[in-house]
């Protein structure tokens, strides 16, 4: 018997899983894809939003506010990467300006007190290509941009490490509830039992909640967005993020800076019937480069390296949603849970165990919480003498896999038996970024796929590149006698 199953292992669960491990508390965290952070944490902006956007009042505007604080302590405690980039949201004509000084009011009335209107040739001064049509922006200091999979995957162990199970490929088929206890059964046949449910699933909460609610408390629907991946040889060529002025249908196509010195361009905003429904459309695109040309000049399409999808889990609300049923005692919802869902992550999880479900009523503090997950080293990032003190304990080191990243066998050898380990190609790009360069893994994922099959002693016909279907081979064709 489980106090509580948490629905969902992107950036929402696993921050929630590692909120209640700070508590005695027996723990589940189930996850129906193949990995942590596999849908909607996935492909995003990355973008931890400054809070000049939200409606005031509103929880996405208290929770966005209290989120961006919240990532500083996060990165000590967590080792997760902030880039410190701030934004600008830029206007080309007195409209434009007009609402600019809109924006400065909606921040001030959301508690956000650190932005300020500068003109074009100030705002150039720090970024040299911005547009020429540009006339003035809104300078937001204190927007940062991190790296959403770390992020889940550090919440994640963190949260093993203090107690929490974890389970994956295990999709959620039935919920009925009896007498203070929920029977949860799942595609392969298994079941378990548990006092308490929390949805965070994300795209699917909504189908989640007709499992057991005769009428869901919200409707998701799946909004696509389309961005471009600059090579991160063009590091630099902006510094902060760049938007446009928000409208109705989202903060816009952006310019982002990304961690690892990629350009992020997009996203678009199309609504999609199917909401797992990721597939990169020529309309789409254009619309990104056409939008995108507003806010830079010269922007070096010639560098990009990939193009990508992502889903955003819009609710028939304009506020984030998450409650208690209304039927069911000890079952939590968390819908539409879109921009700013990353930025607010820290904040929800926070917000939903302390004025929520009211957890310090409930269950003693874990005394044996240890707030730290300590990162495995970058080796390439490390001065030459930790190189060579590293190189002398573990040989492995020096063997390059990942040549455009510079990633090595050690480094994907400890990904692949980590505690939250993976045994698929996508799994440790998203750990190692081991196939996130220039080539796009054309010359590293054979070598991957060779060091799983060592590492797991399975054959290479086992491996999959995400899913358990996505099998990389059928069958040998050659084979040495």
């Amino acid at each position: 018997m489980y106090d509580y199953a948490i629905i969902g292992a992107g950036i929402i669960g696993t921050m929630i899983a590692r909120e209640i491990s700070r508590y005695q508390t027996k723990t589940i965290v189930i996850e129906r894809e193949n990995d942590v952070a596999n849908v909607q944490t996935l492909a995003n902006s990355a973008i931890i939003h400054s809070g000049h956007n939200p409606t005031p009042g509103s929880l996405k505007a208290r929770l966005n506010i209290e989120g961006n604080r919240m990532y500083d302590d996060l990165e000590k405690e967590l080792d997760i990467p902030l880039l410190r980039t701030g934004a600008f949201v830029i206007a080309h004509n007195q409209e434009e300006e007009k609402q600019l000084e809109e924006l400065c009011a909606i921040s001030r009335a959301n508690g956000m007190l650190d932005y300020e209107i500068l003109d074009y040739q100030t705002a150039r001064l720090s970024e040299p290509n911005l547009a020429k049509s540009v006339t003035k922006v809104m300078s937001l200091p204190t927007t940062k941009v991190t790296y959403p999979w770390e992020v889940a995957f550090a919440c994640m162990e963190n949260a093993v490490k203090n107690g929490v199970e974890f389970r994956k490929n295990t999709e959620v088929t039935s919920i009925r509830y009896n007498d203070g206890v929920y029977d949860l059964a799942f595609a392969n046949g298994e079941t378990l039992k548990t006092k308490n449910v929390i949805n965070a699933a994300g795209v699917d909460s909504d189908d989640i909640a007709a499992l057991i609610e005769e009428v869901s408390p919200f409707t998701i629907h799946g909004r696509k967005g389309e961005y471009f991946v600059l090579d991160k040889r063009v590091a630099g060529f902006v510094n902060h993020v760049l938007y446009p002025l928000p409208t109705v249908s989202g903060k816009g196509v952006l310019l982002t800076p990304q961690y690892h010195g990629n350009i992020l361009i997009g996203p678009n905003s199309e609504y999609v019937e199917d909401k797992h429904h990721t597939n990169i459309s020529y309309a789409g695109l254009q619309y990104v480069k056409k939008n995108a040309d507003a806010l830079a000049d010269n922007i070096p399409y010639n560098k990009i390296i990939r193009s990508f999808a992502g889903i955003r889990a819009t609710a028939d609300k304009e506020d984030f949603y998450i409650a208690e049923s209304k039927i069911y005692p000890g079952l939590f919802h968390l819908g539409g849970i879109d921009s700013p869902g990353l930025s607010a992550a820290p904040a929800i999880a926070k917000y939903l165990l302390k004025e929520v479900i009211k957890i310090d009523r409930l269950y003693e503090l874990n005394q044996d919480f240890y707030p730290h997950r300590h990162k495995s080293p970058e080796f390439h990032t490390l001065s030459e003498s930790e190189k060579e003190r590293l190189l002398r304990q573990y040989p492995t080191y020096g063997n390059i896999i990942c040549k455009c990243e510079l990633i090595t066998e050690k480094e994907i050898v400890d990904a692949i038996n980590s505690p939250l380990g993976s045994n698929t190609i996508k799994g440790i790009k998203k750990r190692t970024r081991a196939g996130a360069g220039l080539c796009q893994g054309g010359y590293c994922e054979e070598k991957i796929m060779k060091l799983i099959a060592r590492e797991k002693q399975v054959s290479p016909l086992e491996i999959a590149y995400d899913s358990p279907e996505s099998k990389l081979f059928s069958s040998e064709t050659k084979v040495k006698k």
